[in-house]
């Protein structure tokens, strides 16, 4: 063989090398025709299960949209308790988060979020008529009232950096047990987001949410879609594909029966932005 096919098979097996190491392990179970799959709790009107665990919720019917986009319909569910997305997508059960997840610092270190996909609040839900008065975290901590809150939920650490005592944070697994708790009287005042305690008002005419206004500005947050940091390669051709869908006529009128409208759209803000204030 002579120097010039044997440095241009060199040369192409180093390319070759290079590709394979490039893509993600998504990438390569795409590539091998196995499904992409996506990891949610039961988070109404975020990300839920329908029948047969079809993928309901503004987020998953968002990231259905833009994978279909990129060419990927190939979907498979995986539904899991909110505190396992994290550790559920580490331990590679799933391939996606598409649970709503909030942007953090401290997520941050274990996941890698695509660029924001929504701008949203939190609140509080409430006993009809608010009878412990609490519109803040301020409010629970000056009251000594007893908040609840889901285990893994972002309103853990903001409470705890209100001030409020861990003795006086109730956490649970998710939506239903914080409704329980405040439906009960064991707790005061149930810390979810916004449009979490919508859905809640909606359903339990008992309950009420409080302004979400009340709360600092520092507690507003960005959502992404969670992805290994192994999968950079997708990540990157996904945000490519999401900031061509993302407040689309197409994308708005998909998510519209669950609440999600133009006023919910980030506002150019990047995920490492977020990641180093949030």
């Amino acid at each position: 063989m002579s120097f010039v096919k044997t440095a241009a098979a060199a040369f192409a097996a180093v390319a070759i090398s290079t590709t394979a190491t490039l893509a993600g392990p998504l990438q390569d179970r795409i590539d091998g025709g196995e499904t992409i799959r996506i990891g949610f709790a039961n988070e109404v009107p975020w990300a839920y299960p329908g029948e047969g665990n079809k993928p309901l919720g503004f987020v998953n019917t968002h990231v259905l949209g833009v994978l279909k986009e990129m060419g990927y319909e190939n979907i498979e569910p995986v539904v899991t308790d909110w505190g396992g997305l994290i550790p559920g997508l580490q331990a590679n059960r799933f391939d996606i988060i598409t649970g709503g997840m909030y942007i953090l610092n401290t997520r941050c270190e274990n996941v890698t979020f695509s660029e924001p996909m929504a701008k949203v609040s939190d609140a509080f839900i409430v006993q009809k008529g608010n009878p412990a008065g609490v519109q803040s975290y301020k409010d629970i901590l000056e009251k000594d009232a007893t908040m609840v809150t889901g285990a893994g939920f972002n309103t853990v650490e903001a409470a705890i950096k209100e001030g409020i005592p861990e003795n006086k944070i109730m956490q649970v697994p998710g939506p239903t047990e914080i409704l329980a708790a405040v439906r009960a009287g064991r707790a005061d005042a149930g810390a979810v987001t916004f449009f979490t305690a919508q859905a809640l008002a909606k359903e339990n005419p008992e309950i009420e949410v409080t302004d979400p206004g009340a709360l600092p500005d520092w507690t507003q947050n960005w959502v992404g879609i969670g992805f290994r940091h192994d999968d950079a390669d997708f990540t990157a051709k996904f945000n490519e594909a999401q900031a061509k869908y993302l407040g689309s006529e197409a994308m708005l009128n998909s998510v519209a029966e669950y609440g999600y409208d133009e006023k919910v759209l980030p506002k150019g803000e990047k995920t490492e932005w977020v990641c180093a204030n949030r």
